[in-house]
C-alpha cells in the first residue's frame, strides 16, 4: 500500500464501528468510513470530545454536528497550505491520502530537467495542482465546479502560488480533453481523479467503471512525444489496482516506461494499521 508518512497537520488517530477519528490541524473530527467494518474499543478521549461529528443517515447522506469547529481553517503540507471547511457530504475539501502521489510526481517533475506541462482533470480544490506547480510544472487545472476552482485559487494564493503558471478552467473534463485534442495541445503528464458517479452538463450519466477507460484513451492522445507520467486515481470500491494497471498498460504500453498500481491509504496512530482509501495507477518514464 502506498502511504504518506510526512503529514504533521493531519492524522488518523483511530477507527472503529464504521467511523474514523482524525486530527485536522488542531481540530478533531469524527467521520464515517465504509472501509471500517471492525468493532474495537473506542478508548481515545477524542471519540468523546470531537470538534465536529458527521452522522450518516440510514436514508442516505447525513449531517454534521458541530461542537467547536470554525467555519473555515487551514492546514499545511510542506510548503502548501489548504483551506478547509465542512461539506454537506462529510468532506473537508482535501483528501490527505493523495499526498503520497503528490510526493511521487513532484520528484519526477523536479528531476525532469525540462519544462513540464501537466493536465489535472477533476482537479477539485487543487491539491495535485499546487504540488505540481510548486515542483516547477506549468499546470492546467480543470474542474466542472466553478466553486471548486475558486477554492483551488484560494489555496494557491495562501500557498504563495498565486503567480505560478496555472491555467484555471471551469469545464466538463471529458469535453475539455476532446477540445484540446482538436486544438493540437499536448501535455507531458496527465493526472485524473474522476468521481465514481456523476452527471455531465447535459444530464448524461458518468459511471467510473464504464467511463474511465475511454477517458484514459482520450487523454493518451494529449500526451507529448516525450511523456513524463500519467496518474489515475479511483475511489470506486470494485476498481482494483490490477485493473488500473492493465488499463494503463493497454493504452500507454507503446511508450515503454513502467506501470505500477496499488491501494493508497493512511496510517492509523493507535493501531498501526493502514486504512485503505482507494487505489492509484501510475505510468512513468524513468
Amino acid at each position: 500500500m502506498w502511504s504518506s508518512r510526512k503529514w504533521s497537520d493531519f492524522e488518523v488517530i483511530d477507527c472503529s464501528e464504521g467511523e474514523k477519528l482524525e486530527r485536522w490541524g488542531s481540530y478533531l473530527l469524527v467521520r464515517p468510513d465504509p472501509q471500517v467494518i471492525w468493532n474495537t474499543p473506542k478508548t481515545h478521549a477524542g471519540w468523546r470530545r470531537p470538534d465536529a461529528h458527521y452522522h450518516r443517515s440510514k436514508k442516505g447522506g447525513g449531517e454534521w454536528e458541530f461542537f467547536d469547529l470554525p467555519e473555515q481553517w487551514s492546514i499545511r503540507y510542506g510548503s502548501l497550505t489548504f483551506q478547509l471547511k465542512p461539506f454537506s457530504f462529510k468532506h473537508t475539501g482535501l483528501f490527505p491520502e493523495q499526498a503520497v502521489n503528490w510526493d511521487w510526481f513532484s520528484e519526477k517533475i523536479k528531476k525532469a530537467g525540462r519544462p513540464v506541462r501537466v493536465l489535472n482533470l477533476f482537479a477539485y480544490t487543487g491539491g495535485a495542482t499546487l504540488a505540481a506547480a510548486a515542483a516547477g510544472a506549468n499546470v492546467t487545472h480543470v474542474d466542472a465546479s466553478k466553486g471548486m476552482v475558486a477554492w483551488a485559487k484560494e489555496n494557491a494564493a495562501v500557498s504563495g502560488l498565486a503567480d505560478a503558471p496555472i491555467r484555471w478552467i471551469v469545464d466538463d473534463c471529458v469535453k475539455f480533453a476532446e477540445r484540446e485534442i482538436r486544438r493540437g495541445k499536448r501535455y507531458d503528464a496527465v493526472i485524473m481523479d474522476p468521481p465514481s458517479y456523476g452527471r455531465g452538463p447535459k444530464g448524461e450519466t458518468w459511471k467510473l467503471e464504464n467511463s474511465v477507460y475511454p477517458l484514459i484513451q482520450t487523454c493518451a492522445e494529449l500526451l507529448s512525444e516525450n511523456p513524463l507520467f500519467f496518474l489515475v486515481n479511483a475511489y470506486t470500491t470494485g476498481l482494483q489496482p490490477a485493473v488500473l494497471a492493465y488499463m494503463l498498460g493497454s493504452v500507454l504500453g507503446k511508450y515503454g516506461g513502467v506501470i505500477t498500481a496499488s491501494e493508497i491509504g493512511l496510517p492509523v496512530r493507535t493501531s498501526g494499521l493502514f486504512l485503505p482509501c482507494g487505489a492509484s495507477g501510475r505510468f512513468e518514464i524513468n
